[in-house]
Protein backbone atom coordinates (compact mmCIF):
# COMPACT_ATOMS: atom_id res chain seq x y z
CA UNK A 1 0.00 0.00 0.00
CA UNK A 2 2.86 2.34 0.84
CA UNK A 3 4.65 1.65 -2.45
CA UNK A 4 1.56 2.62 -4.39
CA UNK A 5 1.42 5.92 -2.55
CA UNK A 6 5.07 6.64 -3.51
CA UNK A 7 4.69 5.71 -7.20
CA UNK A 8 1.51 7.60 -7.77
CA UNK A 9 3.01 11.13 -7.47
CA UNK A 10 6.00 10.17 -9.67
CA UNK A 11 3.72 8.79 -12.35
CA UNK A 12 1.57 11.87 -12.27
CA UNK A 13 4.67 14.13 -12.60
CA UNK A 14 5.99 12.18 -15.59
CA UNK A 15 2.63 12.41 -17.35
CA UNK A 16 2.48 16.17 -16.78
CA UNK A 17 6.00 16.67 -18.18
CA UNK A 18 5.17 14.65 -21.26
CA UNK A 19 2.04 16.72 -21.80
CA UNK A 20 4.03 19.98 -21.61
CA UNK A 21 6.59 18.75 -24.15
CA UNK A 22 3.86 17.70 -26.57
CA UNK A 23 2.11 21.02 -26.10
CA UNK A 24 5.29 23.01 -26.83
CA UNK A 25 6.13 21.02 -29.96
CA UNK A 26 2.72 20.99 -31.56
CA UNK A 27 2.75 24.66 -32.69
CA UNK A 28 6.21 24.30 -34.21
CA UNK A 29 5.14 21.27 -36.21
CA UNK A 30 2.10 23.12 -37.46
CA UNK A 31 4.24 26.12 -38.46
CA UNK A 32 6.66 23.90 -40.36
CA UNK A 33 3.76 22.36 -42.24
CA UNK A 34 2.46 25.84 -43.09
CA UNK A 35 5.97 27.09 -44.15
CA UNK A 36 5.44 30.31 -42.25
CA UNK A 37 7.61 32.10 -39.69
CA UNK A 38 10.42 29.49 -39.70
CA UNK A 39 11.65 30.56 -43.19
CA UNK A 40 15.27 31.86 -42.91
CA UNK A 41 15.77 35.53 -43.73
CA UNK A 42 18.45 36.02 -46.37
CA UNK A 43 19.73 38.50 -48.92
CA UNK A 44 20.37 37.56 -52.55
CA UNK A 45 21.87 38.83 -55.78
CA UNK A 46 21.19 38.00 -59.41
CA UNK A 47 24.12 36.48 -61.26
CA UNK A 48 25.28 38.80 -64.06
CA UNK A 49 27.60 38.71 -67.03
CA UNK A 50 30.21 41.44 -66.56
CA UNK A 51 33.75 42.66 -67.15
CA UNK A 52 36.47 41.29 -64.90
CA UNK A 53 40.00 42.66 -65.21
CA UNK A 54 42.79 40.12 -64.82
CA UNK A 55 45.83 41.84 -63.35
CA UNK A 56 49.34 41.32 -62.07
CA UNK A 57 50.24 42.97 -58.76
CA UNK A 58 53.76 43.71 -57.55
CA UNK A 59 55.60 45.96 -55.12
CA UNK A 60 58.21 48.49 -56.18
CA UNK A 61 60.15 51.42 -54.74
CA UNK A 62 59.89 54.85 -56.36
CA UNK A 63 63.09 56.41 -57.70
CA UNK A 64 63.73 59.85 -59.14
CA UNK A 65 63.87 60.11 -62.91
CA UNK A 66 67.29 61.74 -62.54
CA UNK A 67 69.22 62.13 -59.28
CA UNK A 68 72.69 63.48 -58.53
CA UNK A 69 74.84 64.91 -55.76
CA UNK A 70 76.01 68.36 -56.91
CA UNK A 71 79.80 68.68 -56.55
CA UNK A 72 82.64 70.96 -57.66
CA UNK A 73 85.35 69.99 -60.16
CA UNK A 74 88.06 72.15 -58.61
CA UNK A 75 89.26 73.27 -55.20
CA UNK A 76 88.17 76.85 -54.62
CA UNK A 77 86.29 79.13 -52.23
CA UNK A 78 82.59 79.96 -52.65
CA UNK A 79 81.96 83.54 -53.76
CA UNK A 80 78.16 83.43 -53.98
CA UNK A 81 75.29 80.97 -53.39
CA UNK A 82 72.32 81.41 -55.70
CA UNK A 83 69.74 79.01 -54.26
CA UNK A 84 67.87 78.09 -51.09
CA UNK A 85 67.00 74.71 -49.63
CA UNK A 86 64.36 72.91 -51.70
CA UNK A 87 64.34 75.35 -54.63
CA UNK A 88 63.05 74.23 -58.03
CA UNK A 89 65.67 75.06 -60.67
CA UNK A 90 65.99 74.93 -64.45
CA UNK A 91 68.68 73.18 -66.43
CA UNK A 92 71.78 75.44 -66.75
CA UNK A 93 70.89 77.66 -63.80
CA UNK A 94 73.96 78.83 -61.82
CA UNK A 95 73.84 77.42 -58.30
CA UNK A 96 77.30 78.32 -56.95
CA UNK A 97 79.84 80.88 -58.11
CA UNK A 98 83.37 80.06 -57.03
CA UNK A 99 86.19 82.62 -56.83
CA UNK A 100 87.31 83.21 -60.43
CA UNK A 101 89.32 86.47 -60.30
CA UNK A 102 92.56 84.86 -61.52
CA UNK A 103 90.84 83.01 -64.35
CA UNK A 104 88.97 86.12 -65.54
CA UNK A 105 92.24 88.06 -65.61
CA UNK A 106 93.83 85.31 -67.66
CA UNK A 107 90.91 85.42 -70.14
CA UNK A 108 91.25 89.21 -70.49
CA UNK A 109 95.00 88.89 -71.07
CA UNK A 110 94.57 86.26 -73.78
CA UNK A 111 91.89 88.25 -75.58
CA UNK A 112 94.21 91.27 -75.68
CA UNK A 113 97.08 89.11 -77.00
CA UNK A 114 94.81 87.63 -79.67
CA UNK A 115 93.73 91.09 -80.84
CA UNK A 116 97.38 92.13 -81.14
CA UNK A 117 98.34 88.89 -82.90
CA UNK A 118 95.56 89.36 -85.43
CA UNK A 119 96.69 92.91 -86.15
CA UNK A 120 100.23 91.63 -86.74
CA UNK A 121 98.85 88.91 -89.01
CA UNK A 122 96.99 91.52 -91.09
CA UNK A 123 100.13 93.70 -91.37
CA UNK A 124 102.29 90.76 -92.47
CA UNK A 125 99.60 89.65 -94.94
CA UNK A 126 99.63 93.10 -96.55
CA UNK A 127 103.46 93.13 -96.71
CA UNK A 128 103.44 89.73 -98.35
CA UNK A 129 101.16 91.07 -101.08
CA UNK A 130 103.90 93.59 -101.92
CA UNK A 131 106.60 90.89 -101.51
CA UNK A 132 107.98 92.67 -98.44
CA UNK A 133 107.34 89.68 -96.15
CA UNK A 134 107.88 85.97 -96.66
CA UNK A 135 105.26 83.23 -96.72
CA UNK A 136 106.97 81.57 -93.75
CA UNK A 137 106.57 84.69 -91.60
CA UNK A 138 102.88 84.83 -92.45
CA UNK A 139 102.39 81.15 -91.53
CA UNK A 140 104.21 81.61 -88.23
CA UNK A 141 101.95 84.53 -87.28
CA UNK A 142 98.85 82.58 -88.24
CA UNK A 143 99.98 79.70 -86.01
CA UNK A 144 100.52 82.16 -83.16
CA UNK A 145 96.95 83.43 -83.50
CA UNK A 146 95.56 79.87 -83.44
CA UNK A 147 97.69 78.97 -80.42
CA UNK A 148 96.42 81.98 -78.45
CA UNK A 149 92.80 81.13 -79.39
CA UNK A 150 93.29 77.60 -78.09
CA UNK A 151 94.67 78.98 -74.81
CA UNK A 152 91.59 81.24 -74.59
CA UNK A 153 89.30 78.25 -75.00
CA UNK A 154 91.07 76.53 -72.09
CA UNK A 155 90.87 79.65 -69.91
CA UNK A 156 87.16 80.13 -70.63
CA UNK A 157 86.53 76.46 -69.78
CA UNK A 158 88.28 77.03 -66.46
CA UNK A 159 86.00 80.00 -65.82
CA UNK A 160 82.98 77.82 -66.58
CA UNK A 161 84.26 75.17 -64.16
CA UNK A 162 84.05 77.78 -61.43
CA UNK A 163 80.33 78.19 -62.06
CA UNK A 164 78.39 75.20 -60.76
CA UNK A 165 75.18 74.83 -62.76
CA UNK A 166 72.16 72.54 -62.57
CA UNK A 167 72.66 69.86 -65.26
CA UNK A 168 68.88 69.30 -65.51
CA UNK A 169 65.66 70.76 -64.14
CA UNK A 170 64.58 69.50 -60.75
CA UNK A 171 64.31 70.11 -57.02
CA UNK A 172 67.33 70.87 -54.85
CA UNK A 173 68.01 69.35 -51.46
CA UNK A 174 69.56 70.98 -48.41
CA UNK A 175 72.46 73.41 -48.96
CA UNK A 176 75.76 72.11 -47.55
CA UNK A 177 78.01 75.16 -48.17
CA UNK A 178 78.11 78.87 -47.39
CA UNK A 179 79.86 81.91 -48.83
CA UNK A 180 83.57 81.58 -48.10
CA UNK A 181 83.48 77.78 -47.81
CA UNK A 182 86.33 75.89 -49.43
CA UNK A 183 84.90 73.27 -51.76
CA UNK A 184 86.84 70.35 -53.19
CA UNK A 185 86.16 67.76 -55.89
CA UNK A 186 83.66 65.11 -54.68
CA UNK A 187 82.53 67.36 -51.83
CA UNK A 188 78.70 67.46 -51.83
CA UNK A 189 77.20 70.94 -52.23
CA UNK A 190 73.56 69.82 -52.44
CA UNK A 191 71.42 67.20 -54.17
CA UNK A 192 69.28 67.56 -57.29
CA UNK A 193 66.33 65.30 -58.16
CA UNK A 194 64.06 65.33 -61.19
CA UNK A 195 60.75 63.97 -59.84
CA UNK A 196 58.45 65.17 -62.62
CA UNK A 197 58.17 61.45 -63.26
CA UNK A 198 59.29 58.58 -61.04
CA UNK A 199 60.78 55.25 -62.02
CA UNK A 200 59.55 52.08 -60.35
CA UNK A 201 61.38 48.78 -60.69
CA UNK A 202 59.41 45.66 -59.78
CA UNK A 203 59.61 41.93 -60.42
CA UNK A 204 57.11 39.51 -61.91
CA UNK A 205 57.13 35.73 -62.03
CA UNK A 206 58.40 33.86 -65.07
CA UNK A 207 54.92 32.57 -65.93
CA UNK A 208 53.66 36.17 -66.26
CA UNK A 209 56.33 37.25 -68.75
CA UNK A 210 54.09 36.81 -71.80
CA UNK A 211 51.50 39.10 -70.22
CA UNK A 212 53.66 42.25 -70.11
CA UNK A 213 55.08 44.39 -72.90
CA UNK A 214 56.85 47.71 -73.34
CA UNK A 215 54.31 50.54 -73.46
CA UNK A 216 51.71 48.62 -71.44
CA UNK A 217 49.71 50.78 -69.01
CA UNK A 218 50.11 50.36 -65.27
CA UNK A 219 48.56 51.96 -62.20
CA UNK A 220 50.19 52.59 -58.83
CA UNK A 221 48.90 53.22 -55.33
CA UNK A 222 50.60 54.37 -52.13
CA UNK A 223 49.58 54.17 -48.47
CA UNK A 224 50.37 57.89 -48.31
CA UNK A 225 47.40 58.64 -50.60
CA UNK A 226 44.63 56.08 -49.87
CA UNK A 227 42.21 55.58 -52.73
CA UNK A 228 44.26 57.54 -55.28
CA UNK A 229 45.65 55.95 -58.44
CA UNK A 230 48.75 57.15 -60.32
CA UNK A 231 49.04 56.19 -63.99
CA UNK A 232 52.12 55.19 -65.96
CA UNK A 233 53.50 52.71 -68.45
CA UNK A 234 56.15 50.03 -68.76
CA UNK A 235 59.34 51.36 -70.35
CA UNK A 236 61.74 48.44 -69.95
CA UNK A 237 61.68 44.68 -69.44
CA UNK A 238 64.98 43.12 -68.45
CA UNK A 239 66.67 40.69 -70.83
CA UNK A 240 67.51 38.20 -68.06
CA UNK A 241 65.60 36.31 -65.38
CA UNK A 242 66.96 35.78 -61.91
CA UNK A 243 68.08 32.11 -61.95
CA UNK A 244 67.20 31.70 -58.26
CA UNK A 245 63.79 33.38 -57.97
CA UNK A 246 62.82 32.85 -61.64
CA UNK A 247 61.56 36.43 -61.70
CA UNK A 248 62.24 39.18 -64.21
CA UNK A 249 62.73 42.88 -63.49
CA UNK A 250 60.36 45.39 -65.09
CA UNK A 251 60.61 49.20 -65.04
CA UNK A 252 57.66 51.56 -65.25
CA UNK A 253 57.50 55.35 -65.46
CA UNK A 254 54.79 57.00 -63.34
CA UNK A 255 53.63 60.55 -64.09
CA UNK A 256 54.32 62.84 -61.11
CA UNK A 257 53.78 66.40 -62.32
CA UNK A 258 52.37 67.47 -58.96
CA UNK A 259 55.48 65.95 -57.27
CA UNK A 260 53.46 64.12 -54.61
CA UNK A 261 55.34 60.86 -55.10
CA UNK A 262 58.81 60.94 -53.59
CA UNK A 263 61.86 58.73 -54.11
CA UNK A 264 61.88 55.86 -51.64
CA UNK A 265 58.09 55.42 -51.46
CA UNK A 266 56.73 51.87 -51.55
CA UNK A 267 54.23 51.57 -54.41
CA UNK A 268 51.81 48.80 -55.32
CA UNK A 269 51.92 48.33 -59.09
CA UNK A 270 48.97 46.82 -60.96
CA UNK A 271 49.43 45.65 -64.56
CA UNK A 272 46.23 44.83 -66.45
CA UNK A 273 46.69 41.62 -68.45
CA UNK A 274 43.26 41.36 -70.08
CA UNK A 275 39.55 41.89 -69.39
CA UNK A 276 37.21 38.87 -69.27
CA UNK A 277 33.53 39.03 -70.21
CA UNK A 278 32.28 36.41 -67.77
CA UNK A 279 29.83 35.52 -65.01
CA UNK A 280 30.85 37.20 -61.76
CA UNK A 281 29.64 36.68 -58.23
CA UNK A 282 30.44 38.23 -54.82
CA UNK A 283 32.97 36.06 -53.03
CA UNK A 284 30.86 36.03 -49.86
CA UNK A 285 28.21 33.91 -51.65
CA UNK A 286 30.58 30.90 -51.75
CA UNK A 287 30.18 28.08 -49.24
CA UNK A 288 33.40 26.01 -49.31
CA UNK A 289 33.23 22.35 -48.26
CA UNK A 290 36.72 20.86 -48.32
CA UNK A 291 37.95 21.53 -51.89
CA UNK A 292 34.49 22.06 -53.40
CA UNK A 293 32.68 25.38 -53.69
CA UNK A 294 28.91 25.61 -53.29
CA UNK A 295 26.30 28.34 -53.50
CA UNK A 296 22.63 28.44 -52.57
CA UNK A 297 20.28 29.23 -55.47
CA UNK A 298 16.79 30.44 -54.54
CA UNK A 299 13.86 29.03 -56.54
CA UNK A 300 10.27 29.58 -55.35
CA UNK A 301 11.56 30.75 -51.95
CA UNK A 302 13.44 27.49 -51.41
CA UNK A 303 17.26 27.31 -51.20
CA UNK A 304 18.97 24.72 -53.40
CA UNK A 305 22.61 23.87 -52.79
CA UNK A 306 24.57 23.89 -56.06
CA UNK A 307 28.20 23.09 -56.80
CA UNK A 308 30.10 25.71 -58.83
CA UNK A 309 33.52 25.91 -60.45
CA UNK A 310 35.33 29.21 -59.96
CA UNK A 311 38.12 30.74 -62.04
CA UNK A 312 39.90 34.02 -61.46
CA UNK A 313 39.57 35.90 -58.20
CA UNK A 314 39.61 39.63 -57.58
CA UNK A 315 39.13 41.38 -54.22
CA UNK A 316 35.51 40.66 -53.28
CA UNK A 317 34.46 38.90 -56.50
CA UNK A 318 35.06 35.60 -58.30
CA UNK A 319 34.64 34.32 -61.82
CA UNK A 320 32.04 31.55 -62.21
CA UNK A 321 33.21 29.04 -64.80
CA UNK A 322 30.30 26.59 -64.47
CA UNK A 323 27.35 25.74 -62.24
CA UNK A 324 25.35 28.97 -62.68
CA UNK A 325 23.78 31.00 -65.45
CA UNK A 326 22.97 34.67 -65.79
CA UNK A 327 19.81 35.56 -63.87
CA UNK A 328 20.16 32.91 -61.15
CA UNK A 329 19.24 34.25 -57.70
CA UNK A 330 22.06 33.41 -55.27
CA UNK A 331 22.14 33.94 -51.51
CA UNK A 332 24.89 36.33 -50.41
CA UNK A 333 23.94 36.90 -46.75
CA UNK A 334 22.57 34.28 -44.38
CA UNK A 335 24.27 31.25 -45.94
CA UNK A 336 25.37 29.93 -42.53
CA UNK A 337 21.73 29.49 -41.44
CA UNK A 338 20.54 27.92 -44.69
CA UNK A 339 20.39 24.24 -45.57
CA UNK A 340 19.58 22.53 -48.85
CA UNK A 341 15.80 22.60 -49.55
CA UNK A 342 15.12 24.97 -46.63
CA UNK A 343 12.56 27.75 -46.96
CA UNK A 344 13.91 31.29 -47.18
CA UNK A 345 12.54 34.78 -46.96
CA UNK A 346 14.42 37.11 -49.32
CA UNK A 347 14.72 40.40 -47.51
CA UNK A 348 16.00 42.59 -50.37
CA UNK A 349 13.90 41.25 -53.25
CA UNK A 350 11.45 44.14 -53.18
CA UNK A 351 14.37 46.60 -53.41
CA UNK A 352 15.94 45.08 -56.53
CA UNK A 353 16.09 47.10 -59.72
Amino acid sequence: MSSRKLLSPLLIGALLLAAVVVYLNLPAEEEVKKGGPLATTVKTILVEQGAMAITIEALGTARANESIAVTAQVTETVRSVNFEDGDSVKAGQVLIQLNNNEELARVAELRANIDEAKRQYTRIFNLRESSAASEQLLDEQQARVKGLEAQLDIAEAQVDDLQIRAPFSGVLGARQVSIGSLVQPAGVITTLDDISVVKVDFSIAENQLASVAKGQKVSATSVAYPGEIFSGEITHIDTRLDPISRAISVRAIIDNKDQRLRPGMLLTIVVEKRVLDTLILPEKALVPVQDIQYVYVVEDDVAHQREVVIGERRPGIVQIVSGLKAGDEVITEGTLRVRDQSAVNVLNRNNEG
